[in-house]
């Protein structure tokens, strides 16, 4: 509910007015399709007694994901991490494998879980997503794979990157969990690469609770994932070293609840992403992410770049102004992966190589979209950022007084 007018900077929460919103709109509040059909499913799937152990909904749901993006193997897993340490393995990556820094750590981290080194390689300036050439770079005798992340849903230049990873014998994987229903040049991401990693966490557009997909065009790569996810067995015996990454009953039940109502969902998505990109039009220092309208998308990131120098005002002010509103912001991604825990410490000068992941990460803010905001919400949220750059000095010197303050005590 949006409670006030703000026509001046003296009616920003940040100088003692009310905040904007009684309730905090937040980034990755959960999509939630037909209740009574999800509670049906539930029903049916407590009567049955199959709760897990690819059951009759995760088999459902498998095949609609597979006829979806039209690939030949979709295999659900317990989570997108799960799946992407599955996927590590079945390709068969040892050694040092290429990844961005500007990335969930989950990437990194499900190499590392396997004692395989995540070799940072910096991004483009342009697509935030691995830039070609630097990877070509960083190649070295100990390199075995390539991961690539489609950030905000947008993808990486997949065919240059496919043709490195060919011509220097590399897996290549694509960390696609932003990135369900979208195409690169008409084609359903899903179809490239070894294979592709779908997340679909409660904070994603479309989620399953807690959830993956592994999806492949390669029968053997899918014969290993399926295994794999199941301890690694084949029928009685282990043929494969494996974990239990299974999706269970009631997962797949939302997944199929809510992939009824995907259109809906992307539907909202564009429309909020649009009714940003309109009210913050002419903003000096903000730059919305733009999609690249040929293509298909989910639109269920909106992030704006703030360029300090234009706005007289850094992302992170930004964000405490929004903050103080009831707005809560997600500097996504923050800071960058190889300033994180254990990597900081394995490449204490990494950062030297990474110039362009150290801006953007300096300067991306993601904005509440989804089902839970309306177009009043968004003008509201959007106005806030003007009124707060027109008069950035004023905002400025409450913000640095406010911390002064904070800090004393």
């Amino acid at each position: 509910m949006v409670s006030k007018e703000i026509s001046t900077v003296k009616d920003l929460a940040i100088f003692g007015a009310d905040p904007a919103f009684s309730q905090y709109k937040m980034v990755g509040v959960p999509n939630i399709g037909n209740r009574e059909l999800l509670f049906s499913y539930i029903n049916d799937i407590l009567d049955r007694k199959w709760l897990t152990n690819n059951g009759k909904y995760v088999k459902e749901l498998e095949e609609k994901i597979r006829v979806m993006l039209g690939v030949k193997h979709a295999i659900a897993v317990s989570n997108g991490t799960v799946g992407l340490e599955i996927a590590i393995r079945a390709t068969g990556m040892t050694g040092e494998v290429i990844v961005p820094s500007f990335t969930f750590v989950a990437t990194a981290h499900a190499l590392s879980w396997q004692g395989i080194i995540p070799k940072f390689s910096d991004i483009n300036r342009n697509t935030y997503t691995l830039d070609a050439e630097g990877i070509e770079k960083n190649i070295t005798e100990k390199t075995r794979g390539i991961i690539c992340v489609h950030v905000y849903g947008r993808p990486c230049n997949i065919d240059q990157i496919s043709e490195i990873a060919r011509e220097h014998n590399l897996s290549l994987i694509f960390d696609a969990a932003h990135a369900f229903g979208n195409s690169y040049k008409g084609r359903p991401i899903g179809n490239f690469g070894d294979a592709e990693i779908f997340s679909f966490h409660a904070t994603k557009f479309f989620n399953t609770f807690e959830g993956g997909a592994i999806v492949t065009n390669d029968d053997d790569i899918a014969e290993k994932c399926e295994q794999m996810r199941n301890f690694g067995l084949n029928g009685e015996a282990s043929r494969y070293l494996g974990t239990n990454g299974k999706m269970n009953e009631v997962s797949a039940a939302m997944g199929l609840v809510n992939l009824e109502s995907i259109d809906e969902f992307v539907k909202i998505n564009k429309r909020n992403y649009m009714t940003y990109r309109h009210e913050l039009e002419g903003i000096q220092g903000i730059k919305l992410l733009e999609y690249d309208e040929r293509e298909k998308y989910n639109y269920q990131y909106v992030v704006i770049m703030v360029d300090e120098n234009s706005a007289g005002l850094n992302r992170d002010d930004i964000m405490r102004v929004l903050n103080a509103e009831g707005v809560k912001t997600k500097r996504y991604f923050f800071p960058g992966v190889h300033k994180m825990e254990p990597y900081k410490t394995m490449f204490p000068d990494m950062y030297k190589f990474l110039p362009i992941t150290e801006m953007v990460t300096a300067k991306v803010l993601a904005l509440p979209t989804g089902t839970s905001v309306n177009d009043e919400e968004i003008e509201k949220i959007s106005q806030i950022i003007r009124i707060s750059v027109a008069h950035h000095k004023d905002v400025k010197a409450k913000l640095i007084r406010d911390y002064t303050n904070d800090s004393s005590t």
